[in-house]
């Protein structure tokens, strides 16, 4: 891990490391530079300040990736992790029609797919609802980290075949904007 917080091409100041370690929990940067030290009156101007300066991106950059690696987190097992959200359904959580598994039966992937559950009276006994993450933005997810959102290279071409906006030099510029002007002018 790059605990030093002075490396040789990372100097920073006492005020200028704290919102580092303040921005990288936080992810914003008036109150990573509040909680830093700085005004409230200048922490937003300060905070975008901070984050255009090299030297406080590479720190900000190397504390990520030291987290990433206490954590032993990675691109793989993030998916992995919206892979159960989006693959999981109610049904896995059920015996039957009305019945709900008691929470003991539910495997580990089943219990960490299941983001609240709230219980009140009503007219036939306790009821018990249960609320699963959202598997659209789990979806969504990993589609983003797989590339599937990214813009498809589009070529345009005339009819026939050639470039719909063929490069002009500045002279066929000039007289196709004198044709133009003598269109209009009669």
């Amino acid at each position: 891990m790059k605990d030093n917080a002075n490396t040789d091409d990372v100097k920073l100041t006492a005020k200028e490391e704290m919102f580092c370690h303040q921005y990288i929990l936080l992810l914003n940067a008036t109150k990573a530079a509040i909680n830093a030290g700085y005004s409230e009156k200048t922490a937003r101007s300060i905070g975008s300040q901070n984050l255009t300066k090299l030297n406080i991106q590479k720190r900000i950059k190397d504390l990520q990736e030291d987290l990433v690696q206490s954590l032993e987190l990675s691109k793989a097992w993030v998916l992995m992790q919206h892979k159960k959200i989006a693959s999981a359904n109610a049904g896995q959580l059920r015996d039957g029609w009305m019945e709900l598994k008691d929470y003991d039966q539910l495997t580990e992937e089943q219990k960490e797919v299941i983001q609240e559950i709230t219980t009140k009276d009503g007219k036939f006994g306790t009821e018990v609802k249960v609320k699963l993450y959202d598997k659209q933005r789990s979806l969504d997810c990993i589609c983003e980290m797989l590339g599937f959102y990214a813009p498809a290279k589009t070529e345009l071409t005339g009819k026939d075949g050639k470039e719909l906006f063929p490069q002009q030099t500045t002279e066929e510029k000039k007289a196709e904007l004198e044709e133009l002007l003598k269109q209009i002018n009669g």
